[in-house]
């Protein structure tokens, strides 16, 4: 199983590469220690969603982007794993048997930002909301 700040930090260190820069110029940029960024990238620290978000604008790289990217990638490593969405108590038969699983939408990042809906009227059920 990989982790969010393992896969968090090799998104990140991959959107820096694709754009030739150095640790020294997106940690200078962020205003945050070289070391640290480093660390980050190593999924070696866990990255506040602040930090996240001064790298992220560091990048030119929306969070919600870089989050949707993660979560695609996490899907993809547990792609042949029997991994069900939780369902509400409201979907529940009335006799107590466990649901059956839904089929998740491959199509959306289960992955998602509070407020980052852009027009949809309710959350979806497997998603994952982000506040600080």
């Amino acid at each position: 199983m990989t982790l969010l700040r393992t896969q968090l930090g090799n998104t990140l260190r991959g959107h820096r590469l694709r754009q030739h820069r150095t640790l020294r110029d997106v940690s200078g940029a962020a205003r945050v220690s070289l070391g640290y960024l480093s660390e980050v990238e190593r999924g070696q620290k866990e990255a506040s969603s602040e930090l996240l978000a001064s790298i992220c604008d560091a990048l030119d790289v929306e969070l919600a982007d870089l989050l949707a990217e993660v979560s695609l990638e996490l899907r993809g490593a547990t792609a042949g794993a029997d991994v069900r969405p939780l369902a509400s108590p409201a979907e529940a038969p009335a006799d107590g048997t466990a649901p059956a699983p839904q089929p998740a939408d491959a199509a959306e990042p289960a992955l998602a930002l509070v407020g980052a809906g852009q027009g949809r009227t309710a959350p979806r059920r497997d998603a994952v909301s982000l506040a600080a």
